[in-house]
């Protein structure tokens, strides 16, 4: 799954804990990668719990649950929506933009 905001692929993860993020963005659970994290807006998008109001969340077996406060509810009622459609990096419309954005980033093209 790529990073939402960029659309960077996550890599085979070295032992340990993985620097990626996870959220539920529109409910659909999604990843940030460690760059975007940098960037103090990144959480904003993502929704937030009805209860408690973190970002702590993820979806599982089709309900969203609150990591903060253990809130659980099916999809209908769990989130605050974010305004725009969940998916990866604004524009791309599939694994071929991708990897080329992903050319792109890694040859500092414009």
């Amino acid at each position: 799954m790529p990073c939402y905001r960029c659309g960077a692929r996550q890599t085979d993860p070295v032992k340990g804990t993985s620097p990626w993020k996870r959220g539920v963005r529109a409910g659909v659970q999604v990843l940030v990668c460690p760059p975007c994290q940098v960037r103090g807006d990144w959480m904003t998008d993502l929704d937030r719990c009805q209860e408690c109001g973190s970002t702590m969340l993820v979806r599982l077996l089709g309900e969203t649950q609150c990591r903060a406060c253990g809130e659980s509810r099916p999809e209908s009622a769990a989130l605050h929506r974010a305004g725009r459609a969940p998916g990866v990096a604004e524009g791309a419309t599939g694994l071929a933009d991708e990897v080329e954005a992903a050319l792109d980033r890694f040859f500092g093209r414009a």
